[in-house]
């Protein structure tokens, strides 16, 4: 199942993206400013390019020392500069806002995402009935038998008639519009080429009679060797889910506990898995973590420079600096999350996404703030196993 440091990264994630889509509007807004003051090759009068260069430079250095300081001192400039200059500014704020809600927007996509990758594996047994019984059709049509496995047995599997009957799983697969519709040939494929040719499905199908047990080691056996281990189908899902590499394990949880819960005494009733323990609350801890990491970015910079002594601040790497900032927001507004949790969680977020000696760095630069910030009483920690230090 979905577990917080797998939000964490999600959120890294999306907030990576936001800055560098941060540096394009950046460049944008100064291509604009030049583009403002390009010569109009269709005038009729002549151009003045020494003042047009003029005022680009003029222009641009403005709207740098907007950037750095959020403020624009307009009467140093003329109207037509002082326009452009707002334009750009307007233009780049515009597009900043457009960029935070469309990064925002795609982070808790792409995890709900998982869940419908869950649930579309779960659905491989509803099309692989329709095929089997497709094919049981079209045998009562023929004048001459075949002669060639039977997989009829298979669709008497007691986990494969318990899952399909479960109302949870109806009720999520019609509620979030779950369906292999056009993509229907990879399945179809699969089961010509990979289920049929199984020799513990050719197996099982030739027996007449199953205990639950074989019926539950039948569908495990499917999900491991054939499914999650199929090259096509697991190309089928990279070409879905650009993030499908780290996602599979997920998924592959979520399937192998579902599998699990489906034991012979499980009734209709039975609850299907969520993303995770408690969703809910994991997307609002995610989005915010995402939000505020962004609108407190200046306040976690300012943080992060005075804190790294003997280092450049500008050259600490694009990453690292996202960690730190995620790191202090969680601090801040996550009062139940101990200090020394926070830390843990984002040196092995280090360890898996950024350079090798990042995780001293982080820790270092990390376990400095704090003891500041907690001395100060500007981390504040509340809860069970927690002191309150208000």
């Amino acid at each position: 199942m979905l577990n917080r440091r797998t939000l964490r990264i999600k959120a890294m994630q999306a907030i990576y993206a936001y800055m560098q889509a941060e540096g394009s509007d950046y460049n944008l807004a100064l291509d604009q400013i030049e583009a403002a003051f390009m010569p109009d090759l269709n005038s009729m009068q002549v151009q003045d390019r020494k003042k047009l260069e003029g005022q680009t430079k003029i222009a641009t250095i403005l709207f740098k020392e907007w950037y750095n300081t959020r403020q624009f001192d307009a009467e140093e400039a003329d109207k037509e500069i002082r326009d452009v200059v707002n334009n750009a500014i307007r233009y780049y704020e515009t597009q900043l806002k457009k960029d935070f809600k469309l990064y925002g927007s795609q982070m808790v996509h792409a995890v709900e995402k998982i869940y419908d990758h869950y649930l579309s594996l779960l659905q491989i047994n509803e099309v692989l009935v329709r095929l089997i019984e497709g094919e049981e059709e079209k045998k009562a049509t023929r004048f001459t038998e075949k002669k060639e496995l039977n997989f009829k047995n298979f669709l008497r599997n007691g986990v494969l008639q318990k899952l399909l009957a479960n109302k949870s799983y109806q009720e999520r697969i019609i509620r979030r519009n779950i369906s292999w519709g056009s993509n229907l040939d990879q399945v179809r494929q699969w089961y010509r080429t990979v289920f049929k040719a199984d020799e513990t499905v050719a197996a099982y199908v030739q027996q007449p009679q199953h205990t639950y047990d074989e019926d539950h080691e039948l569908i495990k056996h499917i999900y491991k060797e054939l499914v999650f281990k199929d090259e096509t189908l697991q190309k089928y899902f990279e070409e879905q889910d650009m993030n499908w590499a780290e996602n599979k394990q997920i998924v592959k949880s979520l399937v192998n506990k579902t599998i699990k819960l489906l034991e012979e005494t499980a009734d209709e009733n039975l609850p299907l898995l969520d993303l995770s323990a408690n969703w809910e609350d994991d997307k609002v801890f995610f989005e915010d973590l995402y939000n505020q990491t962004i609108q407190e970015n200046a306040t976690y910079e300012a943080l992060i420079t005075t804190h790294v002594k003997n280092w450049d601040v500008e050259r600490v790497a694009l990453l690292d600096k996202i960690i730190l900032k995620m790191a202090l927001c969680e601090m801040h507004i996550f009062r139940s999350i101990p200090v020394k949790v926070t830390i843990n969680e984002y040196i092995e977020i280090s360890k898996l996404y950024s350079t090798p000696k990042s995780k001293q760095f982080i820790n270092g630069v990390l376990d400095k703030i704090a003891q500041e910030l907690t001395d100060k009483g500007n981390i504040r920690k509340s809860g069970r196993g927690l002191i309150d230090n208000k």
